[in-house]
């Protein structure tokens, strides 16, 4: 029974299926000898290679496997950066089979959470529109904002790629008098900065975002930034029901990690500050 390359790929770990449509796009993929094109369907028998090398299609389907990050201002998520700056890949574990797939992109300037997965129909799934998986933001606005300007951006506005909107704005208790106000907002979509351009469709300012949750996620409060935990069974089968998936019944914690104790974030901490340590040296040099 043939599949779609990108599907096999993704599922393979090599990367989620939008990712690997570009690959297959940009001629890095190759079946029994010619070059791939999208659309193409594969057999089992069927010889992959991806920038040449053959594409490892064992048998043993590697552990389905999430990590929670709390990704900090400053950092890309791209693999590598041609100028040398940091990706949210930089820290991550080292992993056997397949590799890390990034749910979803924040920009630059966004923090918060961020998921990470070897399981390419997982993340492929919980990106995919189709399935409506809330992300739920923390968002700082500049200027003052009128009860008209709310019940648009909840209503839907045009953007220049279609229609958009909040599912729910929720103000949060601040200073009346200040010029910034802080709002949890929800939306069912993952476009490029829609979060800001939504505001600044109604002439406002964010002057700061963060992501909190998403799907049935949120973000431990005492993750440092910078740091990760790997997701138990209880966390990981909850995310893959959400999107209609199977549930898993292997994994390498040997040991419920529990909760976030002093001695752990410590430990992270530190593990961030070295890092950064190491990678200015590096500049530097």
């Amino acid at each position: 029974m043939s599949d779609k390359l990108q599907k096999v790929l993704a599922n393979a770990g090599i990367g989620s299926r939008r990712e690997m449509e570009k690959w297959i796009e940009a001629a890095r993929i190759s079946v029994n000898g010619k070059i791939a094109t999208l659309g193409d369907r594969v057999e089992p028998s069927d010889k992959i290679r991806v920038d040449g090398n053959p594409l490892n299609k064992s048998n043993d389907t590697p552990a389905c496997r999430v990590l929670m990050y709390n990704k900090p201002e400053g950092e890309l998520c791209s693999r590598k950066d041609p100028e040398g700056r940091a990706t949210v890949f930089d820290r991550l574990p080292a992993i056997k089979n397949g590799r890390w797939i990034a749910v979803g992109r924040l920009d630059i300037n966004t923090s918060g959470l961020l998921l990470f997965t070897n399981d390419g129909e997982l993340a492929n799934r919980l990106m995919h529109p189709k399935h409506e998986v809330e992300r739920e933001y923390s968002v700082r606005v500049f200027g003052e904002v009128e009860d008209m300007m709310l019940k648009r951006l909840t209503k839907g506005v045009q953007l220049e790629d279609g229609e958009a909107k909040f599912t729910e704005i929720v103000k949060k208790p601040g200073d009346e008098e200040s010029q910034n106000t802080w709002y949890n907002v929800t939306l069912s979509e993952g476009r490029n900065r829609e979060v800001r351009r939504l505001w600044e469709s109604q002439g406002l300012q964010v002057s700061r975002l963060m992501r909190v949750r998403y799907g049935t996620l949120e973000l431990q409060k005492r993750l440092p930034q910078g740091g990760w935990v790997e997701l138990g069974l209880p966390d990981l089968n909850t995310l893959r029901q959400s999107v209609q998936l199977p549930v898993e019944t292997e994994t390498l914690i040997k040991i419920d990690p529990g909760k976030l104790d002093h001695v752990k974030i410590s430990r992270m901490r530190r593990s961030v500050k070295k890092h950064r340590v190491r990678q200015a040296k590096n500049k530097r040099d």
